[in-house]
């Protein structure tokens, strides 16, 4: 597949060293076909746009010469894709990796995801994924779907550092059925986390377009729905409990971007706690008392990663309809967070 990151134009670097991702040889009845076209026909997933794009960077080649997006190829031409990277391993190798099942049958699976366990190989992940210890848990292929095949199985995903429940398709036809049900937005999540700040509501809405940042392309920010920048983001949120300081509080997603909650949480001001991304992993609220950040830094050595947690998802079972749904209790680290702040303002700290 040429994927959007594989078809990056390469560069003004005339020394720059090309690697083959893809060969296609015209067959002898092949009649006069645009390049562009024709490699949209053999390669899946790709898009036009993104071809000529490659092309006018000089990465189409036909025998061993650039061409633009739009040369006919003919009958023996010897068409090639070139890029200044190698190739993606696109092989997934099933791996011995522990897996909190709650439920599994024929068609799905759902999955309690501790945190640091990245959900998909990636650029440098290339194993030890949850992918590669579901391909070894179930022991047969997952579905592909019409995703990215590093991807099978996957309607919905959660970040590394976000512990909680998933669901992952056994089967296309579950593949397919659950994901129509993410996208017409019949599922039901909710998330606690701990962000820094109190609030003056009990509960809120934040509706904001989620798209990546203009300046940093790995975080995302929040633009204006007018501006036409990002995805329509809703989260709904209501506080749980309050500490002074920080804030335990759930939060109900309507849409589901990349990074949603924790850009959402930080455009509102109340970042997650130690979500180094996103500004939450210094003091934000509080005092600059020698005891009370020691009480920060001890905070933050228990739970090292942002305190996001994917606590409960209802979905309708592809086959036979039944609503299902899954809890999870906090895992351990920010259970231990949530203790020492109870204790804090319990006054039995310092």
């Amino acid at each position: 597949m040429l994927s959007d990151e594989e078809l990056l134009p390469a560069g003004d670097e005339s020394t720059e060293e090309l690697y083959e991702h893809h060969r296609f040889v015209a067959t002898p009845g092949q009649k006069p076909y645009r390049v562009d076209k024709f490699l949209h026909n053999f390669i899946e997933g790709s898009s036009r746009t993104k071809i000529q794009q490659a092309a006018d960077a000089g990465n189409i080649l036909v025998n061993g010469k650039p061409v633009k997006s739009n040369y006919k190829v003919k009958a023996g031409d010897v068409v090639t894709v070139v890029l200044p990277h190698p190739p993606r391993d696109t092989e997934l190798i099933p791996e011995d990796i522990p897996l909190n099942i709650l439920y599994e049958d024929p068609h799905l699976v759902v999955i309690d995801k501790q945190p640091g366990l990245v959900v998909h190989p990636g650029v440098g992940n290339r194993s030890g994924t949850l992918v590669n210890g579901l391909l070894y848990h179930v022991n047969k292929n997952l579905p592909k779907g019409t995703t990215d095949p590093m991807r099978p199985g996957l309607v919905h995903r959660l970040d590394k550092n976000t512990s909680g429940i998933m669901v992952v398709a056994l089967t296309e036809f579950s593949m397919m059925h659950l994901a129509r049900q993410f996208y017409e937005r019949t599922t039901g999540r909710t998330y606690q986390a701990v962000v820094w700040g109190d609030f003056d509501q009990d509960e809120g809405t934040i509706v904001g377009n989620v798209g990546r940042n203009l300046k940093d392309r790995k975080v995302m920010d929040v633009f204006p729905p007018e501006s036409g920048i990002g995805k329509h983001a809703v989260t709904h949120y209501r506080v749980l409990r309050r500490f002074g300081y920080v804030t335990l509080v759930e939060c109900r997603l309507e849409t589901g971007r990349t990074h949603q909650i924790r850009v959402h949480m930080k455009h509102i001001g109340h970042p997650l706690f130690n979500d180094w991304e996103y500004g939450g992993d210094r003091v934000l609220k509080g005092t600059q008392h020698q005891k009370y950040t020691q009480f920060i830094h001890n905070c933050m050595e228990v739970c090292p990663r942002h305190a996001l947690h994917a606590k409960t998802l209802s979905f309708d079972h592809p086959i036979t309809g039944q609503r299902m749904t899954f809890d999870s209790d906090l895992p351990h680290d920010m259970a231990a967070l949530i203790q020492k702040w109870e204790r804090y303002i319990d006054g039995r700290d310092f």
